[in-house]
């Protein structure tokens, strides 16, 4: 089930969002990009609909999943 960003308290969207770049693991590219960065560019692709949160009813677990992917 796809829960509305919006909907969801803001340091509570802000732990999701931090829990979901850290699990994403190292960096690899030429550029290494701050914490914060990766942070804000999930939050982005919320804003614009590119991700959405997504509720497992089944696992009971919460996570970010790009919105193609679904």
């Amino acid at each position: 089930m796809i829960v509305p960003w919006q909907q969801i308290e803001p340091d509570t969207l802000e732990n999701l969002i931090r829990e979901f770049v850290l699990r994403e693991g190292t960096d690899y590219g030429d550029v290494e990009i701050s914490l914060q960065d990766k942070i804000d560019q999930i939050r982005t692709q919320l804003e614009s609909g590119e991700a959405v949160v997504v509720f497992s009813e089944l696992h009971e677990t919460v996570d970010i999943q790009l919105k193609r992917q679904l």
